[in-house]
């Protein structure tokens, strides 16, 4: 693992250094404070459950993911220095997790000062913590998921943009393919329906922790993570 260490501090520090984590970060606070205010305001509860579960909250969660990881491998790949990391006494697995690490290390980052929104609630009512600490439970995990979804769209292609657009086109995939469950029957059916990314959130965002969706997150970030550790094996081989 200390490899894998040395990776993800590498890639922090190119967050860090680079002014993309500092106007992410500016922006995801601008935009959710915002929502969270304007919530508020308009309905006297002291609940964090219409942020956590507002479609501009989602798809903003979406947007930052895909920003935070289309770098991660395209970019290595467009300079020629994924070759040279690759060459390197580093697992192909190595490289993936370690990248993957840094982008969720910023993501928490992130999520934690948030919790100035908790601060707020708690000065002008009484929020249900056990709530709020399920929502961001369900919030970490789906946002575990996009990065991982992320990566795996990195490591396809060379362009950070074509990056960002894969990867959030599996997630709308993954998101519409419950749509599909009506067209198919039996075992299949069950399967398809099964799949929406965000219907596993909503139970979470209520206060209900369910192991099948915990399960479910763990899977897609465990599945996508195989698949980018695939590609980048076949990119050193090929």
């Amino acid at each position: 693992m200390r490899n894998v260490y040395h990776v993800a501090r590498r890639e922090l520090g190119a967050f860090f250094v680079s002014p993309i984590a500092y106007v992410v970060t500016a922006i995801y606070l601008a935009v959710t404070g915002g929502l969270f205010g304007f919530i508020l305001y308009y309905s006297r509860e002291a609940t964090l459950r219409y942020v956590l579960m507002h479609g501009v909250s989602l798809l903003f969660l979406v947007l930052i993911t895909q920003v935070l990881t289309m770098r991660l491998l395209a970019e290595e790949q467009r300079m020629g220095t994924l070759e040279l990391l690759l060459t390197a006494p580093l697992r192909d697995w190595e490289v993936v997790l370690g990248k993957f690490l840094a982008s969720l290390g910023v993501f928490l980052a992130m999520v934690l000062l948030t919790s100035t929104f908790v601060i707020v609630l708690l000065r002008v009512g009484e929020p249900d913590i056990g709530v709020m600490l399920s929502g961001y439970l369900g919030y970490i995990l789906l946002g575990t998921s996009l990065l991982a979804i992320g990566v795996f769209a990195s490591s396809l292609t060379q362009n950070q943009i074509v990056a960002a657009v894969v990867g959030m086109g599996i997630t709308l995939i993954l998101w519409i393919s419950g749509a599909l469950g009506e067209f198919v029957g039996g075992a299949m059916e069950s399967i398809v329906t099964f799949l929406p990314i965000f219907d596993h959130y909503q139970d979470f965002a209520r206060g209900i922790i369910d192991t099948r969706d915990i399960l479910y997150y763990l899977s897609v970030t465990v599945l996508f993570l195989f698949m980018s550790v695939r590609v980048v094996e076949w990119r050193r081989w090929r």
